[in-house]
């Protein structure tokens, strides 16, 4: 799934080449990617006339101001790609959904296992789209603050990898760069977050904006699904430090990269950088 730099990536790539365009149309191809309850005319018929103010993000979701009324918000979920093409490009029979610019371009929302979801509001987005009520700071703002975390944390007896994925706690993070901030910081993702000491903790609030820095700058990353809006790759995965990289040397102390199951989910880890104790500091 998609995660905060990717997501930052794409709504960076949407910011340059969209702006003021007039949208001219839609198409919409599965009628169940739109979340909101529009009928596929109704869609087509609202969006058409409107042109985008600016892409943001919140956690995982991408949301577009239109002007002169309304908003459009993407959440790509596990396959979901926004690109950016000329409009007498060949369709992926993955394409769930087209709109279309007077420029002759088009942006397409391509999702291969049909999870991504879109919507089309003339309200806040954050009360129409539910997932937004929910979400924790984001990792990059004044309230992911030393206190906020280190509270997070100590009231918890979950694993510190899964409260890393849990949105409610930070917004964006996900598999990857959870594994990969645990390793910065020295943490075996099965540490219980409350038994992390308060140096441990912001050590690892830091590396996770480190991390979260680093992969945006590297375009995110690309190991199956994910594309730029322009269909490049991202090209985190050559410089991960553990994620996907079970039974290479590490690239700080040679030990071979291992991976546990925890919570369902994969986690990748250096058991000699990574020693069952609090956290290196």
């Amino acid at each position: 799934m998609p995660e905060l730099p990717e997501v930052e990536t794409v709504c960076r790539g949407l910011n340059q080449l969209t702006l003021g365009r007039k949208i001219e149309g839609g198409e919409v191809l599965l009628s169940r990617t739109l979340a909101h309850p529009l009928s596929v005319t109704e869609f087509n018929d609202k969006i058409t006339g409107s042109s985008i103010q600016l892409w943001t993000r919140r956690g995982k979701y991408l949301l577009a101001r239109l002007q002169p009324t309304g908003w459009l918000g993407v959440h790509l979920r596990m396959t979901g790609q926004l690109l950016w093409l000329e409009a007498d490009k060949p369709l992926s029979v993955h394409t769930r959904l087209r709109i279309f610019f007077t420029d002759g371009q088009e942006l397409r929302f391509i999702d291969t296992r049909t999870f991504g979801k879109v919507w089309l509001v003339q309200d806040d987005p954050f009360i129409v789209m539910g997932g937004l009520q929910n979400l924790g700071p984001e990792p990059f703002g004044e309230d992911f603050s030393p206190q906020y975390f280190l509270q997070q944390c100590g009231k918890s007896r979950r694993p510190i990898k899964t409260l890393l994925l849990d949105q409610r706690v930070v917004a964006g993070i996900g598999n990857i760069y959870a594994d990969e901030a645990l390793f910065k910081g020295g943490i075996r993702p099965e540490t219980l977050s409350c038994e992390l000491p308060p140096p441990a903790v912001e050590k690892l609030r830091l590396q996770i904006q480190e991390v979260l820095q680093q992969a945006i700058a590297a375009g995110g990353t690309t190991f199956s699904d994910f594309l730029q809006v322009t269909g490049v790759n991202g090209n985190y995965g050559g410089i991960a430090w553990v994620y996907g990289r079970r039974g290479q040397p590490c690239r700080v102390c040679g030990t071979t990269i291992e991976r546990v199951k925890l919570g369902g989910r994969s986690s990748h880890f250096c058991p000699q950088c990574q020693r069952k104790t609090s956290g290196r500091i």
